[in-house]
């Protein structure tokens, strides 16, 4: 599949969708953001169904939002927000749908890790997801927002709205528990 490079940065893409070309800002939004999102979504829900229903219910809020989004706040972190509360809300109605306990539930996840067809990591990599899934919630999300997809401390106090001091913390006893379950085996 070709890939169309995008021609316009975050900010007039928002001016483009509020100045009345709201499929071609939107189809640009998604086309920019969906791998990414995707990905992120993933590393939450673990499942690709599950990723893909989410990102889905981000595209669909961000189409409804778009028009009153205030541009206090950079659109990528707008973007990971919803795509975060998404994958959390889906999760959480997944726990309520089969009544599993919430503290139950990085075993559920690990199943499902295991079980999904398109996982297609070695075993080191099986471990560190495996492990990552022992994490509590915030601490596997805040670890793989810094680790693995690289975004900054503000950026990430954004999405979470929390504080970098917070954020910080819960990276480092997050790093320090993965050392601890990997170096078990």
């Amino acid at each position: 599949m070709l890939k169309t490079k995008n021609k316009h940065n975050d900010a007039e893409l928002v001016e483009l969708f509020n100045a009345g070309q709201k499929e071609k800002a939107f189809n640009q939004i998604v086309s920019k953001y969906q791998e990414r999102l995707y990905w992120h979504i993933r590393k939450i829900v673990i499942s690709h169904d599950d990723a893909d229903d989410a990102l889905q219910n981000t595209f669909i809020k961000t189409w409804k939002g778009l028009e009153n989004f205030r541009s206090d706040s950079q659109l990528f972190t707008w973007l990971y927000r919803i795509a975060t509360n998404e994958g959390l809300s889906l999760l959480k109605s997944k726990k309520r749908r089969t009544l599993v306990p919430l503290e139950g539930d990085e075993y559920d996840l690990s199943e499902t890790l295991m079980s999904d067809a398109y996982f297609c990591g070695n075993e080191a990599q099986q471990k560190l997801q495996e492990a990552l899934l022992k994490l509590p919630e915030k601490q596997r999300l805040v670890f793989n927002m810094k680790y693995f997809e690289d975004l900054k401390y503000d950026e990430i106090a954004e999405i979470l709205d929390t504080s970098i001091g917070a954020l910080k913390a819960s990276y480092h006893h997050a790093v320090k528990k993965l050392e601890n379950l990997l170096s078990e085996d």
